[in-house]
């Protein structure tokens, strides 16, 4: 037996008290409780019963991260996450598409099945962290898993407790567990479960079970979902977004789907990155859910992205990537043919200037970025609070031609608070919290578009990053908050009239169109296309927030 494996009946600081372990059902006496890094990386490279066998053994970059690979499953599979129904969620949850429902016997059946499957591995991993930098309200999260690269991931990803933290704070009972048993499928006959996957919340008993996908990102984004309804309950908003912090100590917010620009836009050298995906927002500030950060590989470059680059090294986890050549070990971020999500987990502090602790003031910004791929919206607009209740809920960006099958036109995509897939509670529950907290701290909140101008995708040119850059300098600065202000027709928004560095013609879009007649279709259309979409969740937004949209 390797030196670095133990039993939880030794005394020593790390082991586990033997109820910790056996009140679920464990009994696997090979339990590695919070392993440093090398440990993880011997027994992940040395130990050929560690990765399931349809997958790849893992090995090491030639810049020293860890690469694993997840099987079959190399994303998210939201359509297969269940949250049991019972007398407490039953009022609470936003059920729908989002959030399906699954008996509660048929979750405790899956539990018994994983946990038995746990108990057959040759080791059991633990990880212990928290969620949520705010001592006063993170939670305690523990992880059992079967991969080293599962349990480096999730020791990235979570906040890990000092010596004294964890005697404090995890010999006992904490606030959530994660029993991953992604290896394993899940059995297709328990009622409610729909595929071989499965990722089975119980918010009630506060325990996840994990079944038929090894992509860590479920743990991950599990632990967010979690979040969403126990912070709240403390008064505290979550958020998906970025956040960083300017020299004054002036704290923004940075919301935006997939290609808005928010990962570019957030690394600001000027800035202290407080963080690149989760927040919570309470009465003491801004915190960083996570403690470490889970980005995107594809195409990645020293010169496009050289943080990123450079944290590329010993204790991070690449997933799901090749190698230009076995010999070298050098990644290949180009090459897509295992999937295009290619990802790269490691610690904030791999991150130059990251700030630690990952805490900041009452945000005085918030940017909502949109890729507008119609090319009709302002490169920047002041919203009312009740403009950001409606375009929070809304969390629009579009689609551009060609990304999929079929597609010869953008194509609006809307996801609630920018997170719809993770949010347990009804959007509109959300936006009242961040107007609330918008006005008890005074801030200002600005629409930003990324996408094109002077004409839809294939006719405009994409928004420079040069202007875009020069107007969040410009708010930043505090000058455009005392700009001269101009109406945007349909939508109602707020445009400066000027911002340095930012030529005068582009900040009203219609004035970079040759054809003014299909700039004002083309508006009318969007602005139908948001009234449309907010139609679901009329029933539970206010007569201010409603009219707040746009008015064809």
């Amino acid at each position: 037996m390797l030196h670095h494996l133990w039993k939880y009946t030794y005394n020593t600081s790390k082991a586990l008290p033997l109820e910790q372990i056996t009140r679920w059902g464990l009994h696997n006496t090979t339990v590695v409780r919070n392993a440093s890094t090398p440990e993880l990386y011997e027994i992940a490279a040395m130990d050929p019963l560690s990765p399931d066998p349809e997958t790849r053994q893992g090995s090491i970059s030639s810049t020293g991260a860890m690469v694993a690979y997840s099987g079959r499953r190399t994303g998210r599979s939201p359509k297969d996450k269940r949250i049991v129904l019972d007398e407490v969620t039953e009022q609470e949850i936003w059920w729908g598409d989002v959030n399906i429902p699954i008996p509660k016997k048929s979750h405790n059946l899956l539990e018994q099945i994983a946990l038995q499957f746990l108990n057959t591995r040759p080791r059991l991993f633990v990880v212990d962290g928290y969620a949520g930098w705010d001592p006063h309200s993170r939670l305690r999260i523990r992880v059992f898993c079967t991969r080293a690269y599962h349990a480096l991931f999730m020791q990235n990803m979570l906040i890990n407790p000092t010596t004294e933290e964890l005697k404090r704070d995890f010999s006992d009972d904490v606030d959530f567990h994660i029993f991953n048993a992604g290896p394993m499928s899940a059995p297709k006959l328990v009622q409610g479960v729909g595929s071989e996957t499965c990722v089975s919340v119980n918010l009630t008993d506060k325990k996840m079970v994990i079944m038929g996908t090894q992509y860590a990102g479920e743990m991950k984004k599990g632990v967010f979902g979690v979040t969403h309804y126990m912070l709240p309950k403390q008064g505290i908003l979550t958020l998906h977004s970025s956040a960083n912090e300017g020299m004054n100590g002036d704290v923004t917010l940075l919301f935006g789907l997939s290609g808005t620009g928010k990962t570019t836009l957030s690394a600001d050298p000027k800035r202290k990155l407080i963080g690149d995906d989760e927040h919570g927002w309470s009465d003491q500030g801004i915190f960083n859910i996570e403690g470490g950060c889970y980005a995107k590989c594809v195409d990645l470059s020293w010169e496009k992205e050289p943080e990123i680059f450079n944290a590329v090294k010993f204790g991070a986890v690449l997933e799901n990537v090749e190698f230009i050549n076995k010999e070298s070990r050098v990644v290949d971020y180009h090459n897509i043919s295992i999937t295009e999500n290619t990802r790269v987990s490691y610690p904030l502090d791999f991150i130059p200037g990251a700030k630690n602790p990952a805490v900041g003031s009452h945000p005085k910004n918030i940017f909502f970025l949109t890729c507008d791929a119609y090319g009709v919206l302002p490169p920047v607009s002041l919203l009312t609070p009740e403009q950001a209740m409606y375009h929070f809920i809304s969390g629009y960006t579009a689609k551009v031609a060609g990304t999929e099958m079929g597609v010869k036109e953008p194509v609006a995509t809307f996801s609630a608070c920018f997170g719809e897939a993770f949010l347990p509670l009804h959007p509109t529950i959300y936006a009242t919290m961040l107007a609330a907290k918008m006005k008890e701290h005074g801030t200002k909140c600005w629409l930003i578009n990324t996408g094109w101008s002077g004409g839809k995708y294939g006719i405009g040119k994409r928004m420079s990053l040069k202007n875009t850059r020069a107007i969040i300098d410009a708010i930043h600065s505090g000058e455009l908050a005392n700009a001269e202000f101009e109406n945007f027709e349909v939508f109602n928004l707020q445009i400066p009239k000027r911002a340095t560095g930012v030529p005068d013609q582009i900040l009203h879009p219609k004035n970079t169109w040759i054809n003014k007649s299909e700039f004002d279709r083309t508006l009318r259309n969007l602005g139908d296309k948001f009234k449309k979409n907010f139609q679901k969740y009329q029933s539970k937004a206010s007569e201010e927030v409603i009219n707040a949209g746009p008015k064809i």
